[in-house]
């Protein structure tokens, strides 16, 4: 069982964070399914994906096509289509508690802005760590990302 760790997105931008999350992951060996609820907010994730810094090419492809096993990053809308270690959650998306037990990493980015997605994010924190699973809350203040709190699996 891994961890659910949730990034209350106030003033760091998505597209920043989600690359420093999906590299990390990424250098790690894991294999990532990033799931979004909208088609064309994930069609603006993956070109602004392939927009990055030459030093930091992000090897990824949208859900659909021939090779979605083979994707280390797969951006799609519904099951995690490359036998994946971790799960991004981004615009309100969701994740069935059996789903996430066995996934090393379940990253939950939500806008803090958006009232519906901070009360996902609460409902989804609840669930998760009412079935044992270890979760972290970090939220962007003056430019810093801060650990709010924890909670140990179990």
């Amino acid at each position: 069982m891994g961890t659910a760790v949730f990034y209350h997105l106030m003033q760091a931008g998505l597209d920043d964070t989600l690359r420093t999350i999906l590299t990390r992951a990424v250098a790690q060996g894991w294999h990532v399914f990033l799931r979004g609820t909208d088609a064309a907010a994930l069609a603006r994730l993956d070109a602004a994906l392939w927009l990055g810094p030459e030093d930091g090419f992000l090897a990824h492809g949208l859900a659909g096509g021939a090779d979605d096993a083979r994707q280390p990053v797969l951006l799609g809308v519904g099951a995690i289509g490359n036998a994946a270690q971790g799960l991004v959650l981004t615009g309100g998306a969701a994740v069935a508690v059996d789903e996430a037990l066995p996934l090393e990493r379940v990253w939950v980015l939500f806008d803090g802005s958006d009232e519906g997605q901070v009360q996902g994010a609460r409902g989804l924190w609840a669930r998760l760590t009412g079935a044992g699973m270890a979760a972290q809350y970090w939220s962007d203040e003056g430019g810093a990302w801060v650990k709010k709190t924890e909670r140990v699996a179990g």
